[in-house]
């Protein structure tokens, strides 16, 4: 039987993503720009005051991986997922982030559009970034995840409680710590 590769030593995607530099108002305008469309999970999160944006650019590396990748093969809940990254040289994105990648990756594949009832999971080719609850109350959104319908490209909010469990094929995206982050 071969054995299951875990993160670190199992394929990633990683990218390179520039956050900050733009107010709310003008991130909200290059979405539209962008033909980018939003549910309503995503336009409550963006609106909300919880969700800031940083003044200054920075950059920040992204690591995209499974939930199996992280060693979770019959899948696990937030929770479980958070305290193995905090054993591992990622962390959680700040919640500014979701809307940049989306920005980014604007060659996003097709997610599978068929009549599968995937109510309460992840939808099939979505990436759920990975970013710090700022809520507690499980009717507000717990963060964005990207996806293409019908080559439309989305930013989504989603809700799920700390009981929820994430699917081992499920994609997330968390933040490389920098070496600094690393040492201490």
């Amino acid at each position: 039987m071969k054995k299951m590769r875990i993160y670190p030593d199992c394929p990633v995607i990683t990218r390179t993503i520039e956050v900050g530099g733009l107010t709310k108002l003008q991130l909200i305008q290059k979405l539209q720009q962008h033909s980018i469309l939003m549910n309503e999970y995503g336009e409550r999160l963006l609106s909300d005051e919880k969700f800031t944006t940083s003044e200054t650019k920075y950059s920040l590396k992204t690591v995209e991986l499974t939930v199996s990748d992280l060693g979770f093969h019959n899948g696990a809940t937030m929770p479980q997922i958070f305290k193995r990254v905090s054993e591992t040289d990622l962390e959680l994105c700040p919640l500014e982030l979701g809307p940049h990648v989306r920005l980014e990756y604007l060659d996003q594949p097709e997610g599978y559009t068929g009549n599968l009832s995937q109510q309460h999971q992840a939808p099939s080719g979505s990436i759920t970034i990975a970013s710090e609850i700022v809520s507690e109350d499980d009717d507000f959104p717990k963060g964005f995840y990207l996806r293409k319908i019908n080559g439309v490209l989305w930013l989504r909010g989603y809700i799920a409680d700390h009981l929820h469990v994430w699917n081992p094929g499920d994609r997330l995206i968390f933040c490389q710590k920098t070496l600094e982050e690393v040492r201490n």
